[in-house]
């Protein structure tokens, strides 16, 4: 059985590791200015080869980190970091650049899990941990109260028994609206801005993976995938210095049936994904109720065409069902108009 991902918990990060290789860290205790809306995330981010596959505040939006749970319309208040977008006048910054606040982790890693004997692929027993953080305003209000789980494994899609070339991050939040008023989660799109529906897990790549390719069930491109519906996206480049390639898949759970995403991926100015359950309608949070949502990030060594992107999406969505609790439907939840 090859090695299971390691989870470590440090003072201000939490790192996953494999075979002596520090795979990713996840920064729980940010050091942001609050213009940049504060928040965990995941920087860097490397294959298991080694190569980074992660862009940690580049210039051109500083608040992009990593991987990072960033929603830019929470009724009036912007979780993504920066300026919002308003109808008629564009972008402008206001005083509204909200903090995920770490508050503890309540559920150790776990490492004792025996491997699925059921999986159609060799799957190592993954490290997992649970979060609890606050969502507070600029000015002060908690509004949501969040639980999220992480988890990693490593994976192999192609052989099973074959040396791995991929492994799997997944990500699954519960957020409680703790107010006495209906909040709506929503995007530019939804505030004005046409197919510009980013918020959700944002994934930022590398500068050299600029230009490189947008993959999607049977198909590869660039920008003109923004705003496809599938059950999961993956972005392939190449890295400066090596000049070899790895590949990103992020994979959307059907349990998520409620906020099916619309793609927010680019390509030509720089690289990102994001499945985006707020593309291009808003959803409300009613007091009291929650919104469950859960992903799986795939990152690989070497190019992928769609056929092997797909098959890298099947093995990690079998991983994901193994790796996380089930999410529950949404309770209390309604659809407001875009």
């Amino acid at each position: 059985m090859m090695e299971q991902i390691r989870i470590d918990e440090l003072v201000d990060r939490v790192r996953f590791a494999a075979n002596g290789s520090m795979l990713a860290e996840y920064v729980h205790l940010p050091t942001d200015v609050q213009l940049e809306s504060p928040r965990p995330y995941f920087s860097p981010i490397r294959t298991l080869g080694g190569e980074v596959v992660s862009l940690f505040r580049p210039h051109d939006h500083v608040w992009h980190k990593g991987i990072a749970w960033s929603l830019p319309v929470v009724g009036d208040e912007n979780f993504w970091g920066g300026p919002t977008f308003v109808s008629g006048q564009g972008y402008v910054q206001l005083a509204n650049n909200g903090t995920q606040q770490h508050r503890s982790f309540d559920e150790p890693a776990d490492a004792s899990a025996d491997p699925d004997p059921d999986l159609d692929l060799d799957v190592a027993a993954p490290d997992r941990l649970v979060e609890t953080l606050d969502w507070v305003t600029e000015a002060g209000e908690t509004v949501f109260e969040e639980h999220r789980t992480l988890g990693a494994t490593i994976l192999d899609a192609e052989t099973p028994g074959a040396a791995s070339d991929a492994w799997l991050l997944g990500f699954q939040t519960r957020m409680r609206n703790i107010t006495d008023r209906p909040i709506p989660l929503g995007s530019p799109t939804t505030r004005g801005r046409e197919n510009a529906g980013y918020g959700g897990l944002f994934w930022r790549g590398p500068r050299s993976f600029t230009g490189g390719t947008v993959l999607a069930p049977g198909v590869a491109g660039g920008d003109e995938l923004r705003g496809t519906r599938a059950p999961w996206m993956g972005f392939s480049g190449r890295h400066d210095g090596s000049g070899g390639a790895s590949t990103v898949i992020m994979i959307d759970d059907p349990g998520n049936v409620q906020h099916p995403p619309q793609w927010f991926a680019r390509s030509e100015e720089f690289a990102c994904l994001c499945p985006a359950p707020f593309f291009s309608e808003e959803h409300t949070v009613e007091p009291g109720g929650t919104l469950v949502l859960r992903y799986g990030v795939v990152v690989a060594d070497g190019a992928s065409d769609p056929d092997r992107a797909a098959r890298l999406a099947a093995a990690a969505s079998v991983a994901l069902i193994r790796m996380l609790p089930a999410p529950a439907a949404t309770s209390t939840h309604k659809e407001t108009d875009a």
